[in-house]
């Protein structure tokens, strides 16, 4: 089981700049790609990034590459989303999440985190 906590809760104005961050408890965080997906109101759930298990390896949603970057700290259990040049189209609850997989689709994740708000104002 693992236990995910996002943070980084933050109202931005275009163009600024937010870094998420989320911490993970329990079983082995480094054995685990993780995940940043994204969800706006009324919209499905959709892929932001995800970074394989060594921080090797990562993949970014056509919307955000070049924007967005994410990275993992295994000594701290932590992976990270970098957010520049943000958008109001970014406004939307963002989650971590967990998987054996290195993948972008939300159905391969087993396990999420309880969401955080990103809104970026125009």
């Amino acid at each position: 089981q693992v236990q995910l906590v996002e943070s980084g809760v933050g109202l931005v104005q275009a163009g600024g700049s937010l870094r998420l961050s989320c911490a993970a408890f329990g079983r082995t965080f480094s054995s685990y790609a993780m995940g940043w997906f994204r969800q706006a109101p009324g919209k499905e759930r959709e892929f932001v990034a995800v970074i394989n298990w060594s921080g090797a390896g990562t993949y970014y949603a056509a919307s955000v590459k070049g924007r967005f970057t994410i990275s993992r700290d295994n000594a701290k259990n932590t992976v990270y989303l970098q957010m520049n040049s943000l958008k109001p189209e970014d406004t939307a609850v963002y989650y971590c999440a967990a998987s054996g997989s290195y993948s972008s689709s939300p159905s391969q994740y087993n396990y999420w985190g309880q969401g955080t708000q990103v809104t970026v104002s125009s």
